[in-house]
């Protein structure tokens, strides 16, 4: 057997093992990982907007707040360990093509690599944090560091724009695909009852646009703040949720999209159900 037929023997077997039961439980175990951050994260928004949050309301807040819980440090390693499963299944499309149609182009693969390199950011500030490193700081603080820093190399301030921007655009295309039920393309909805359907319909449309209105803003700051040449302008998380009660509508506006964060959250369990992976 020649080096060749090795090769895509063995580039067979890993396909396999990446479109297999074990791709298929890192995917389900990343989905409620992430479920319970955006779910925390929600919780604290709503008590920020009832005056009675005691942590920020980012993945730092979240982390501490489960900290505080019994059996913490426990649900903290398992929260991370569901997140490197997140970051596996997203390489494991980037290599080998995600489920559905055209899933082996490019333009359904670099995704799937960004969001494995995201993934794998967020799953080792949570491991950082459960190990007692602190990994997991304030989003405001790491979001002004970093826009400085960017705006201090050539054409940085164009760079900050061109990503809060993208960041802008990619806030629309959520809420937009979550008000379409998109996501209904990514579910075995055959074997949703009439309940089922409707709870994944509720949170997924209230949930997305929710998501997807707070990516839009946090965008629109950067923008600002490169605009401006002001890098405090830039907001991470907290920052962000809170601006919502600056506005007009003051805290209600606050509450509908922590809301709708609590929502996403319950959105990402039924996927850890229900999506097709």
């Amino acid at each position: 057997m020649n080096a060749n037929v090795l090769a895509r023997s063995g580039r067979g077997r890993a396909r396999r093992a990446a479109n297999g039961s074990t791709a298929e439980g890192a995917a389900r175990a990343g989905l409620t990982a992430r479920g319970v951050i955006y779910l925390l994260v929600g919780i604290l928004a709503l008590q920020i907007a009832f005056g009675t949050g005691e942590h920020e309301a980012d993945r730092g807040g979240a982390l501490a707040e489960l900290s505080d819980k019994p059996f913490g440090a426990v649900l903290l390693w398992a929260l991370g360990a569901g997140l490197v499963g997140m970051a596996l299944w997203r390489l494991s499309e980037a290599l080998f093509g995600v489920t559905g149609k055209d899933g082996h182009t490019a333009k359904k693969r670099l995704p799937a690599a960004a969001r494995c390199v995201f993934y794998a950011f967020v799953a080792y500030s949570v491991l950082a944090f459960a190990a007692g490193s602190g990994g997991s700081g304030s989003s405001d603080q790491q979001s002004r560091d970093v826009t400085s820093r960017v705006m201090e190399v050539p054409a940085g301030q164009w760079i900050v724009g061109l990503v809060g921007a993208g960041i802008v655009v990619a806030g629309v295309v959520i809420a937009v695909q979550a008000l379409r039920r998109s996501y209904h393309k990514k579910l075995k909805l055959g074997e949703l009852s009439p309940r089922a359907r409707r709870l994944v319909d509720v949170t997924g449309v209230g949930g997305g646009a929710a998501r997807g209105i707070v990516f839009a803003a946090a965008g629109a700051f950067a923008v600002r703040a490169a605009v401006d040449y002001q890098p405090d302008k830039a907001k991470g998380l907290d920052d962000t949720l809170r601006s919502f009660a600056d506005t007009p509508l003051g805290p209600w506006l606050l509450v509908c999209v922590a809301a709708g964060l609590v929502l996403f959250g319950v959105f990402s369990f039924a996927l850890a159900r229900w999506r097709r992976v």
